[in-house]
């Protein structure tokens, strides 16, 4: 027996797969849109302006007006959330002086317990760079790692890098594992030749970069106490410890700054390539804030601290009252505009695909999905049978 398969057969059968589909897919929405549960749809986020030049903002109607500054970059963000409220050349690569011990120290800690103790050799302090500042650990003398970490974050001591970078694994070794903790981070702006953050040809690093490196920061016990650590003492070479004070003059309130009410760290760098740099974060009523100011222009030596005082003014007043202009999250969507140069495709960061659980297609529940490919399927057999019955007609 042969069995036909007319045409308006399968005609009826792909009308009906059609129609399914229409029903359990999503409806077309606009966005804000109320959802069948009377919630609004989730909108598309708007696109980042961080790659775009000059200062960036998105504010509502009221908000205060961005501060006046003039660091050739810098960045304000929600350190919680990761949105960055506002920023001017978020992703313009320059010097980054000692800010890039913040990725020296996220890289490191986790490695080297406070705890241990270790006799200094004298090629472990080899290679220091001319006018670099120092702690003053010494050859022979024996430290604490504790004592080290806070020569780094007070003082930001080179000698104490460099002692803690042997015990890394040696000085290229730090810079590599340093280099592949950015990529991980979505930190792409960041090259790693000198983990102390000394004046390097081809050294740079962004404040987009040094902002994610902070907030980071702040999430490891160790890293925060360190770097709102305001005062401590240190090893001295007879045996006698001496006082040292963070160079974070928000944090110490020293050489004519005031203190900023609420900062918690984190750290501040200069050389003459990079100028004054600083990442800072305070905390006022629930909310962090984390800012980068890179090589003000006008002000003199003093002036990275003012632009940050005045960025966190505004970050605090404006939060809620503006929209985000990106994410310290680079990892968790897609990038907009142009990649930096020379940084691979595949670098740039995954693409979010999906907005639902499981990785489903955007806006279709997984019951609608599935449905959807089951009549998908039967369409497909349909159409096959109706090809076969064309060709071999019932007798």
């Amino acid at each position: 027996m042969t069995i036909g398969f007319s045409p308006r057969v399968a005609l009826s059968a792909c009308a009906v797969c059609v129609a399914g589909a229409l029903v359990l897919g999503p409806a077309v929405a606009e966005p804000g849109s109320p959802g069948a549960a009377g919630e609004p749809r989730a909108t598309t986020p708007r696109p980042a302006l961080l790659y775009r030049p000059g200062t960036q903002v998105r504010p509502h109607a009221g908000a205060p007006r961005v501060p006046d500054v003039s660091a050739r970059s810098w960045l304000v963000a929600d350190a919680r959330t990761g949105e960055v409220l506002a920023a001017s050349n978020a992703h313009r690569r320059l010097p980054p002086a000692s800010t890039l011990k913040t990725l020296f120290a996220l890289t490191v800690l986790p490695v080297l317990p406070g705890g241990v103790q270790h006799r200094v050799a004298g090629e472990e302090l080899a290679g220091i760079g001319a006018g670099s500042s120092l702690v003053g650990v010494v050859e022979g003398r024996t430290y604490r790692v504790s004592d080290l970490w806070r020569g780094v974050f007070l003082s930001s001591g080179n000698d104490a890098v460099h002692v803690l970078a042997a015990l890394n694994g040696g000085w290229r070794t730090t810079a590599a594992r340093m280099q592949a903790k950015a990529r991980s981070l979505g930190a792409l702006d960041t090259r790693v030749l000198s983990p102390d953050g000394y004046d390097t040809p081809g050294q740079v690093s962004s404040a987009y970069d040094l902002a994610v490196f902070g907030r980071a920061g702040l999430r490891n016990t160790d890293f925060a106490r360190y770097c709102g650590t305001a005062g401590a003492w240190f090893p001295g070479r007879d045996g006698g410890p001496y006082p040292i004070v963070n160079t974070n003059r928000l944090l110490t309130g020293k050489d004519g700054v005031d203190p900023y009410p609420g900062l918690i760290g984190i750290k501040n760098g200069y050389t003459s390539e990079a100028g004054h740099t600083l990442v800072a974060a305070a905390r006022r009523d629930g909310r962090t804030l984390v800012v980068t100011v890179m090589n003000p222009r006008e002000g003199g030596g003093l002036a990275v601290y003012e632009e940050a005082r005045a960025l966190l003014d505004w970050g605090f007043e404006a939060a809620g009252r503006v929209d985000p202009v990106g994410s310290l999250d680079a990892l968790r969507g897609p990038r907009s505009g142009p990649r930096p140069a020379g940084t691979p495709v595949a670098a740039a960061g995954p693409v979010a695909v999906s907005a639902t659980a499981g990785g489903g297609l955007p806006g279709w529940p997984e019951a609608a999905v599935i449905a959807g490919a089951a009549l998908l399927g039967g369409a497909v057999v349909a159409l096959a049978l109706w090809a076969v019955g064309r060709r071999f007609p019932p007798r």
